[in-house]
């Protein structure tokens, strides 16, 4: 072996997805793997997270990324970034079945509504006809003028005002009737 040449290193390298990048230079990338569990043999699910250092800034949310054991670079990062293998997969993927699936969902409410709409107008359609034309003959709040509220609106404006002053009568009387329980207790 001749002393220019570096020694062949044989470094782990892990696959794994970026779940975070907000530091500068330093992504969180985690790492799954499958096991057996030793006593019930259930093929279980593990997860590892590994902060890997990212000087360029390659790699962003979602990334699925290789990564390679280096040297320590700080109290926590002990991987560096080798490659991006696809970039931002999981989030595009994910946002366009969520958006495909509404939108879908959208155009059948809105062709049922436009369904049922159409049969509650065929159905009513008849009814409405004879209705408008015997109300129109005998109804007086029709033929008034625009500009001043039929009977009917006018009672049901007095009546709604009514209600307002009973309970504002009504949280008087509590409030004197808390003052003087306060009196008594003295």
């Amino acid at each position: 072996m001749v002393a220019s040449e570096p020694a062949a290193v044989n470094r782990k390298t892990r696959v794994g997805t970026v779940v975070s990048d907000k530091m500068e230079q330093t992504l969180v990338v985690v790492v799954g793997r499958t096991t057996r569990h030793p006593r019930y043999r259930k093929v279980i699910r593990r997860t590892k997270k590994h902060h890997v250092h990212d000087p360029e800034g390659r790699g962003t949310l979602g990334d699925l990324v290789r990564i390679e054991e280096c040297r320590p670079i700080s109290k926590t990062k002990r991987w560096q970034l080798v490659e991006v293998l696809t970039e931002r997969a999981v989030a595009d993927v994910a946002a366009e079945e969520i958006d495909a699936s509404l939108v879908e969902e959208m155009q059948r409410s809105a062709a049922h509504r436009e369904q049922e709409e159409a049969a509650a107008s065929e159905s009513a359609a008849p009814v409405a006809a004879t209705n408008v034309d015997s109300a129109a003959d005998a109804s007086p709040a029709a033929e008034a003028p625009a500009d001043e509220p039929a009977a009917d609106e006018t009672a049901t404006d007095e009546a709604s005002t009514d209600e307002a002053n009973t309970d504002e009568a009504n949280t008087d009387e509590a409030n004197t009737d808390d003052a003087s329980t306060d009196e008594d207790k003295k």
